[in-house]
């Protein structure tokens, strides 16, 4: 059953066909926090809609900040691994500079962090699937839970079993978001933006009357959720020894490589949210959302729909 499961073991002189090329390292390593901008978009805007739909026009601003910061995070990591080429990341750089007792903290605040990222990015990829899907609504626990365990048996076969594995869904998540955001960005720029049932949502806010400090505090927390998309940014800095020689050079290109996509995704995503006027809804998830706007009804069709759509609470 353990063959079975985890494969052959390889001979210490063979391991060096393990280590991974930048296009294999790039689908595993970079996998989670390419995925979590397909959710950070939607995070922001549930923070913002508990006021309504009148302070969803901080959406860019806050997604800018976030953006900054994913820059700033990718350049700093880029540092250590160069500096680090080890593999220990922040847990090395914790334990060199401010001592052992620093480093286990920080290892221990990774392995929470590692545990939190499978539940969540594993719930918003079923999310997505069952807006597509909406009648396997009834077995989303189960289906979370089945894709753990694909998960978990495809990172025991090894980094490069599970690289050629996670391989072609990640890039496929790739092409097809950059598609969207084209078709989106194009039609959007010759005037033909579509707009989604949402834009047609009523919002029953949280908190009404909202005093400048309350504002403030709102966007403050509506980035905090936006900082989603930074999730996994560190797992590169992690697993230096795992790529082929040059080991730090290789590494800090996919790095860079990453925060790039990563950037961009988040960007486009949120553009098209704010041009479509989209509103979270308790049935569908943004990204969902934003791929079937531009093959639904365009303004001028839109126009045209009931405006009696029941209202989604913000919560």
């Amino acid at each position: 059953m353990k063959r079975l499961v985890v494969g052959r073991p390889f001979r210490s002189d063979r391991l060096g066909q393990t280590l991974l090329p930048k296009r294999i390292a790039l689908p595993i390593f970079a996998s989670d926090p390419l995925s979590s901008v397909a959710y950070a978009t939607q995070e922001i805007l549930l923070i913002l809609t508990l006021g309504g739909l009148a302070y969803l026009y901080l959406t860019p601003w806050i997604a800018a900040a976030v953006v900054l910061l994913l820059a700033v995070v990718t350049l700093s990591y880029r540092q250590v691994v160069l500096a680090y080429p080890s593999g220990g990341g922040s847990y090395e750089v914790a334990s060199t500079n401010l001592g052992p007792r620093a480093g286990l903290v920080v290892a221990a605040a990774l392995l929470v962090d590692y545990v939190m990222t499978v539940a969540v990015s594993v719930a918003a990829g079923v999310d997505n699937i069952i807006s597509a899907v909406p009648d396997l609504n009834p077995y989303r626990v189960a289906i979370n839970i089945g894709f753990i365990v694909v998960l978990t048996a495809m990172n025991l076969r090894g980094v490069r079993e599970s690289g050629r594995a996670f391989a072609v869904p990640t890039y496929a998540f790739i092409a097809g978001v950059m598609l969207m955001i084209a078709i989106g960005l194009f039609r959007t720029l010759i005037g033909d933006a579509p707009v989604a049932e949402s834009a047609n949502y009523g919002i029953h806010a949280e908190h009404v009357g909202l005093n400048t400090l309350a504002i403030a505090l709102l966007a403050l927390r509506a980035f905090s959720s936006g900082c989603t998309a930074l999730t996994g940014v560190e797992a590169i800095s992690n697993g230096v020894p795992a790529f082929r020689p040059p080991e730090s050079r290789n590494a800090a290109s996919t790095l860079v490589a990453m925060g790039i996509l990563s950037i961009t995704m988040f960007l486009g995503i949120t553009l098209l949210a704010h041009a479509y006027g989209l509103a979270p809804s308790d049935s569908e998830t943004i990204i969902s959302q934003i791929a079937r706007a531009p093959v639904g009804c365009t303004t001028a069709a839109c126009s045209q729909l009931p405006t009696s759509i029941p209202p989604t609470t913000a919560r």
